[in-house]
């Protein structure tokens, strides 16, 4: 190999290079799973591709920083969008005196033996005292509703804090493929 061709390599792994960071700080985001607040959807330990820079669509799970942890990211299921009512009845989800179909939570539901609901009732006022979303947040649940710190608790999200949009699995590779 001579010089020219040394020379000719690097350069084209310097301009790979660019482009990969480029799209990993533009584009997408690996992202680990931590904890079981989004289970069966997402499992602890799996490592997903969240896109940067999408349009948030309700029932999309996204990544934002906890607003109760400093240092730490959530990822939660978005539920409720600027102006939207929401309220859980019987354990079934209404936005906008709507109900709603979640047919990512009928496996959970299914394995559940106490008689106990999945989702407790709640309505938005009763939460925050509003009855809308307010312009500029969202409104987000995890989908092991028993045991998410979301915005029941936590409160309403700023769409400005959303980090990423979560659309691909790719570890463990028996899960591998796009999120529902």
């Amino acid at each position: 190999m001579n010089i020219r061709e040394i020379g000719k390599s690097i350069i084209w792994f310097l301009i790979l290079a660019v482009i990969l960071i480029g799209l990993r700080h533009f584009v997408f985001t690996p992202v680990v799973v931590k904890g079981d607040s989004m289970d069966p959807t997402l499992i602890d330990g799996e490592r997903v591709i969240a896109l940067k820079n999408t349009e948030v669509k309700r029932f999309d799970i996204v990544t934002f920083p906890a607003p109760d942890d400093e240092g730490k990211n959530y990822i939660k299921r978005v539920i409720g969008l600027p102006g939207d009512t929401v309220e859980y009845k019987n354990d079934e989800l209404y936005i906008n005196g709507k109900k709603y179909d979640e047919p990512y939570l009928d496996e959970f539901k299914g394995e559940l033996t106490d008689g106990q609901p999945l989702t407790y009732d709640f309505s938005l006022n009763e939460l925050s005292g509003t009855e809308k979303v307010p312009k500029g947040q969202l409104f987000v649940l995890g989908d092991n509703r028993r045991i998410s710190k979301d915005s029941r608790i936590i409160g309403m999200i700023q769409e400005k804090d959303i980090m990423a949009d979560v659309k691909f699995v790719f570890w463990p590779l028996n899960r591998f493929g796009t999120v529902d």
